[in-house]
């Protein structure tokens, strides 16, 4: 059976979610092996998790020559790796990074890409939602090897040891790949609450806020959500831009997604719509969103809200 490859997502050797999610994946297509980039140190604690969601391999590569740089370096290492192993496809986290490295590996090995994800089955035969969430598209490479990038929230993880054989492998990098290098890096402050690209669950308020998250914030929070927001309310200035869900801020496909004072808009149907549940709290009973919920309440969201939050938080008391 073809090894599968998985890039790591990882921030200092913590696994993020969407790369559990890419293991069950590779199981479908043949024998998962992970691709960790990251200092030697790490490796024994990771090798252990994704071992736990069954990687039958875990390839380690020393980023010391990697980490100070942008894309290239990462792209070139995959493609040794690539060429040493014949995986049957390669897969990755859709988010600005792992695309750009997908691309840019693609072109080396000259083979097809397929960017966004959101099913993947024996073939493998990809599922994709386009232009703008109206249409569901399956598709297949028919290049080379497979390259592919997965929406977060796509498949659940599953818990199913594996080898967990770990393997250094040595990539030689290029002066030309090292053109781009990374001076200066603003951490941004944690909230305490998940990723919005990532997230099972999402809360999202709009024009019907008034400006007004606290509700809003408030669920996300009993809920163990990510908050999001609407165009309308980044445009006013009571969200910053990435919060934004939409055709021109973050799409987002969680397993809840909760749409409050939100008109439903073209624009940020195109970030949501792909949600497995969408719930909407809106006063108009013919905004738009309704018709594309699951469940729709016809109510005020200062009142439904914090009626709802403080339910929550009882039972979970």
């Amino acid at each position: 059976m073809s090894e599968v490859l998985v890039v790591v997502d990882h921030v200092d050797g913590a696994i993020r979610k969407p790369t559990l999610e890419l293991l069950a994946i590779a199981k479908r297509l043949g024998e998962p092996a992970a691709v960790f980039f990251g200092g030697s140190d790490k490796a024994g604690e990771v090798a252990e998790r994704l071992k736990a969601f069954g990687a039958e391999k875990i390839y380690v590569i020393d980023d010391a020559e990697i980490k100070g740089y942008l894309v290239a370096p990462k792209a070139e290492a995959l493609q040794q790796l690539v060429e040493k192993s014949s995986p049957a496809a390669v897969l990755f986290v859709s988010g600005y990074e792992g695309k750009e490295v997908a691309a840019r590996l693609a072109i080396k090995i000259e083979s097809g890409l397929i960017t966004d994800a959101v099913d993947v089955k024996e073939g493998p035969v990809t599922t994709q939602s386009v232009f703008a969430g109206n249409y569901t598209v399956m598709a297949k490479v028919t290049k080379g090897t497979p390259i592919i990038t997965v929406k977060p929230n796509s498949t659940a993880p599953v818990e199913e040891s594996g080898a967990g054989v770990v393997e250094e492998f040595a990539a030689t990098i290029s002066d030309a790949a090292k053109r781009a290098q990374i001076v200066a890096q603003q951490p941004r402050k944690a909230s305490g609450r998940p990723d919005l690209t990532e997230a099972a669950i999402v809360v999202s308020g709009g024009r019907g806020t008034g400006g007004n998250f606290g509700p809003i914030e408030g669920l996300a929070d009993a809920l163990g959500a990510a908050v999001g927001a609407s165009r309308a309310a980044v445009d006013s200035g009571w969200m910053p831009h990435t919060f934004q869900v939409g055709q021109t801020g973050k799409t987002v496909s969680p397993q809840l997604y909760v749409a409050n004072g939100i008109s439903g808009a073209i624009q940020h149907r195109a970030g949501m719509q792909t949600s497995k549940t969408i719930v909407a709290v809106n006063k108009d009973d013919e905004a738009p969103i309704f018709e594309l919920v699951d469940f729709g309440v016809v109510g005020d969201l200062h009142t439904v809200l914090p009626a709802a939050t403080e339910q929550i938080n009882e039972r979970k008391n």
